[in-house]
């Protein structure tokens, strides 16, 4: 892969991050922002997902997954690698890699890190997402984890860049109340909204800037 295309990634990461300004162009209507969120919010729990960044035919790509349908507030959704922070847990970043390796295999000591990008709160599971980015110059093969992952999903870095790639949609909730017009990206086939969205959406500010 061109070096200066490396060098470019690395260029766009070494800048002041758009932050919340990226974070409220995708959330859903009467969501808060998480820095007014967690005012209120009682003993949150953090956790941790990793946005892996790899190259693959002269282009940068990524990963994300898609979870089991459960009983549970992120059932069937798209979401990057990660999870909660253990106790045994030295730091939010090794809780990333750790995340990485146990849900599509791969290893933790693969890659480094480009950037810790603005956290998101969740209200409705009252988690800190904490979203680590990282460059991985050769991707080895990958195993999905059977009890937490259905589908590892790579897509082209500039699939969500490309402005078309990103709609509405609406999202029945556990309630079976209907939210409407929740921005949403478009990558393989998959609709990605919530937190992830949010947070894909610095990830294509800082690209795009």
């Amino acid at each position: 892969m061109s070096q200066n295309l490396i060098d470019d990634l690395l260029r766009k990461f070494d800048s002041e991050l758009p932050g919340e300004r990226a974070h409220i162009e995708m959330a859903p209507i009467n969501r808060p922002l998480s820095s007014f969120a967690l005012k209120n919010a009682i003993e949150p729990r953090k956790s941790a997902v990793s946005i892996i960044l790899y190259p693959k035919e002269d282009a940068i790509h990524s990963i994300l997954i898609q979870r089991p349908v459960y009983a549970g507030t992120h059932s069937g959704q798209i979401a990057f690698p990660g999870g909660k922070k253990e106790e045994t847990d030295i730091h939010l970043e090794y809780t990333a890699r750790r995340e990485c390796f146990e849900e599509i295999g791969l290893p933790i000591e693969s890659g480094f890190l480009i950037k810790e990008m603005t956290k998101v709160f969740i209200p409705v599971s009252n988690f800190i997402v904490y979203p680590f980015v990282f460059y991985v110059d050769y991707l080895p093969e990958l195993n999905a984890s059977e009890r937490e992952v259905v589908e590892i999903i790579h897509y082209k870095i500039d699939h969500l860049l490309n402005d078309e790639n990103q709609s509405k949609m609406d999202i029945l909730l556990p309630n079976n109340i209907i939210q409407k017009n929740i921005p949403c990206f478009e990558i393989e086939d998959k609709k990605i909204w919530g937190a992830t969205a949010i947070i894909l959406n610095e990830l294509k500010m800082i690209l795009k800037d």
